[in-house]
């Protein structure tokens, strides 16, 4: 198949690579240039995306959010308008399952397939291919973007013929993903408090019943010191963000949300957004007058 993959942050440019390994012709899309040159020395196809949309079988969508999912569907030189019929848009980022539900109807309006396809299981599992994808579509679109899927994906939850189904499951999973990794920085620090080591914090917690994945993956990174952005916490005030105005527009209180909320703005506005979302047990300890490894 001929691909584009727009959006080479970390799962993005994971998928596009899973892709490349799958034997797909592959085009790299990103604002960064380097970030494209990148792909490009390592096998992505070359050209100007504009010129190539009518070749494509489908476009892979991994960007931030919806004005920027819109904005790469329709907005000025809008990737749509060049596909031919029958070609398939999946769109993986997190976005409220309306949103979801108005890009298929334009997408469907041009005889272009989409799916509904947010994604979960960070950088390590998008770049070796194994993610996992809450997706929702018509069977037609499923059957167009079955390559793609079989190439970046472990596992795949089919949850529905028309889209937004898949958004609602991933607004679920990051309800949960943002409550823990909030829930695992509060934790780590409370045990600072108590003489515990972060150290020994991860030795023991993983191996008992108050663990969870965000847990596992999260808090060796507060051990190490290191708070490269595989997840950025500016990834959840938008996510949470998300889950909230869902909430509300169903009438329903999430006061976990909110407060996970709360803690990775305080961590964004300390200056941390761009750090691992790990970062946000910085707020804790901050408060708490600790001093995390690492630090001074």
């Amino acid at each position: 198949m001929k691909v584009a993959a727009i959006g080479l942050g970390s799962m993005g440019y994971g998928m596009a690579s899973s892709l490349l390994r799958a034997g797909h012709y592959v085009f790299g899309v990103d604002v960064n240039a380097d970030a494209m040159a990148r792909f490009r020395s390592e096998g992505g196809a070359s050209g100007d995306l504009a010129e190539v949309a009518g070749e494509l079988d489908a476009v892979v969508v991994v960007v931030l959010n919806a004005p920027q999912t819109e904005m790469v569907l329709f907005g000025e030189g809008g990737v749509v308008q060049g596909l031919r019929e029958g070609a398939v848009v999946m769109a993986c980022a997190t976005v409220p399952p309306e949103f979801a539900r108005d890009m298929e109807a334009r997408c469907n309006a041009s005889g272009v397939h989409y799916v509904d396809a947010p994604i979960s299981g960070g950088s390590v599992k998008a770049a070796a291919g194994q993610l996992s994808v809450m997706a929702s579509g018509a069977p037609d679109a499923f059957v167009a973007a079955a390559p793609v899927l079989e190439a970046c994906a472990e596992t795949v939850f089919r949850l529905g013929e028309s889209a937004g189904a898949g958004s609602a499951m991933k607004a679920v999973n990051q309800l949960l993903a943002g409550v823990h990794i909030a829930a695992m920085a509060e934790a780590i620090a409370f045990g600072m408090t108590q003489g515990i080591t972060p150290e020994d914090f991860v030795r023991v917690i993983p191996q008992c019943a108050g663990t969870s994945w965000m847990l596992e993956n999260r808090a060796p990174h507060i051990v190490e010191g290191d708070y490269t952005p595989h997840s950025a916490v500016d990834i959840w005030p938008k996510d949470l963000g998300i889950v909230l105005d869902i909430a509300r527009g169903a009438k329903f209180g999430a006061p976990l949300t909110a407060a996970a909320l709360q803690q990775f703005v305080a961590a964004s506005g300390s200056g941390h957004g761009r750090e691992d979302d790990a970062a946000v047990a910085k707020v804790y300890a901050r408060n708490a007058g600790l001093t995390l490894p690492g630090e001074e």
